[in-house]
């Protein structure tokens, strides 16, 4: 079984190592590349006030969050909820150095000791559109994933977003191994397929018209008169 989270976190800052703290944890859940609708959502109480411009992309304010739980209060759900699974995560280094601080302070080691790994749909995206932008809202345009709702950052819908984006980024590795129901392919991992002989079809032989030929032989003449006589196919008429 392949189990994936998708994670994001808001936080109060840009800076774990300055005391910034995650304000919200997201994340959705798929097995096998189906998402399941197991989701993880909470609210955190940093314990220290929000940086204006943190509220201002992601809206929670110091009121709202007062009487929420710590993450000290949440992190065996946490921790049990991601335990064993992949990790998905856009920028993950920003994310995993707060988490990191939080499991710290929790006395939990780091993120990746409890995980199976971590992959970066930042470094994906930097990989399959190099010199484009590459945050989440230029990608959901790109792949046509609807992010019209997305007015403020939230830590659960951007998770959300990210699973379809990441599903799009990855369709093609596997549209020929899996099964239209979802179960395991043959040996070797590619069904069993009866062979088809060819040879028992008699295929048509459909020729140009007489203004098709035509003008692909004026379309031949212009190349040789643009190439200055050095078209390959006129050494070759003179061989054979």
């Amino acid at each position: 079984m392949s189990r994936q989270i998708f994670l994001d976190t808001e936080t109060t800052g840009l800076s774990p190592d300055t005391g910034d703290r995650i304000v919200e944890i997201g994340c959705v859940e798929m097995v096998n590349r189906r998402l399941t609708g197991r989701h993880l959502h909470f609210y955190i109480n940093p314990e220290r006030p929000n940086s204006e411009d943190a509220v201002r992309v992601h809206g929670l304010t110091d009121e709202f969050l007062s009487d929420k739980p710590t993450f000290a209060a949440l992190v065996e759900e946490i921790l049990d909820y991601c335990r064993g699974a992949e990790v998905i995560i856009h920028n993950a280094a920003f994310d995993i150095g707060f988490l990191d601080a939080e499991l710290s302070r929790c006395g939990k080691g780091k993120f990746r000791e409890h995980i199976s790994g971590v992959i970066d749909t930042l470094l994906m995206a930097r990989e399959m559109f190099p010199g484009k932008s590459n945050n989440l809202d230029a990608l959901c345009r790109r792949l046509e994933v609807d992010n019209s709702h997305r007015t403020l950052h939230g830590a659960l819908m951007d998770a959300e977003l990210l699973a379809e984006v990441y599903i799009n980024m990855t369709r093609g590795q596997d549209a020929l191994l899996i099964d239209s129901d979802g179960a395991d392919s043959g040996e070797g991992g590619v069904s069993d397929i009866a062979a088809v002989d060819f040879s028992a079809f008699q295929l048509p032989v459909v020729g140009p018209t007489e203004e098709e030929a035509a003008a692909f032989e004026k379309a031949l003449q212009d190349i040789d008169k643009a190439s200055g006589g050095k078209t390959v196919w006129k050494s070759l008429e003179a061989v054979l």
